[in-house]
């Protein structure tokens, strides 16, 4: 989303998001199951992800898209053409339309806030006159085939989707109150560079990353759905000619389940399970005692 928006999205993350998500899904499943484009019914899943290398807030989408879908009666699996998915044009400017419009119903029901720089956008008149500016902007699409086969993707993803803004091992180190680490500049070619911000900076940037308490960043749409995901992934299966997967892509290590008390030890090395006394005693619970009750509640009804 341009900037002019994802200055409203930093005063309002949760409903911003919300929108951001439901435009772009809409987006997505309004121009595949045209007929001109591809005339299918797709399937995907979209992550949040709001920084960007220099921990700066820009808040996008990154999806996942098979490149097909199934035809509306599910007879039949339709194959985007080589290299080319969508129309990334069309797709920026329905995907602006759908945002905006949602934006401005939000703002009519009261659910966005407005302070310090941009106060006056509650008023209505101001609040329009800031989203022309946008609408005469071109929002960025960007659309890329997958860098491998399927198990490459997955690999991938598995990793990329539960990122934080910043990983250790971009970190450099912490010299007297300043931050260190390192990023790719994409303007200039990627090129790998060094940021020395104050921990404070450091901090406040860190936190623009930090999710409304309960928001999902993963959600899935089309025949990725949960509600119909094992149905239609089954059908899509039938259709490809492929076999349905009987165990996992990948081995899943599976450990059996420890007491809680030997993960604290494991953790931080203090035991429970140690007599605090001696030191050398074991710790077993033998019965739990229930408190006595020597008198009934009282309630205060004043």
């Amino acid at each position: 989303m341009p900037k002019e928006i994802a200055a409203i999205a930093f005063q309002n993350p949760d409903k911003a998001y919300n929108i951001l998500f439901h435009a772009a899904a809409e987006t997505l499943q309004t121009i595949a199951a045209d007929p001109k484009h591809l005339g299918a019914e797709i399937g995907f899943f979209a992550v949040l992800h709001t920084w960007g290398q220099n921990l700066a807030f820009h808040p996008h989408l990154h999806c996942v898209v098979p490149g097909g879908g199934l035809t509306q009666s599910g007879t039949q699996w339709i194959s985007c053409r080589p290299g080319f998915f969508l129309p990334v044009a069309v797709l920026s400017m329905l995907f602006r339309r759908l945002f905006l419009e949602a934006l401005e119903k939000a703002f009519k029901a009261g659910e966005l806030q407005f302070f310090s720089a941009l106060q006056s956008l509650s008023d209505l008149a101001a609040f329009r006159r800031y989203l022309d500016l946008v609408r005469r902007t071109n929002w960025v699409v960007f659309a890329k085939p997958p860098f491998a086969g399927p198990e490459q993707v997955l690999d991938y993803v598995g990793r990329y989707t539960h990122r934080v803004a910043i990983s250790n091992h971009r970190l450099l180190g912490i010299d007297d109150g300043k931050v260190s680490f390192r990023w790719k500049d994409y303007r200039h070619g990627a090129q790998q560079k060094t940021m020395t911000l104050s921990a404070d900076e450091f901090i406040r940037r860190f936190l623009f990353h930090v999710p409304p308490d309960g928001f999902q960043r993963i959600r899935y749409y089309g025949f990725l759905g949960n509600r119909y995901r094992k149905e239609k992934l089954a059908r899509c299966r039938e259709l490809l000619g492929m076999s349905n997967p009987t165990q996992p892509l990948f081995p899943v290590e599976t450990e059996p389940e420890r007491d809680y008390r030997d993960r604290l030890e494991q953790l931080s090395g203090v035991s429970l399970w140690e007599c605090p006394t001696c030191r050398l005693g074991r710790m077993v619970c033998i019965e739990v005692l229930k408190p006595i009750i020597t008198c009934k509640p009282t309630f205060d009804t004043s």
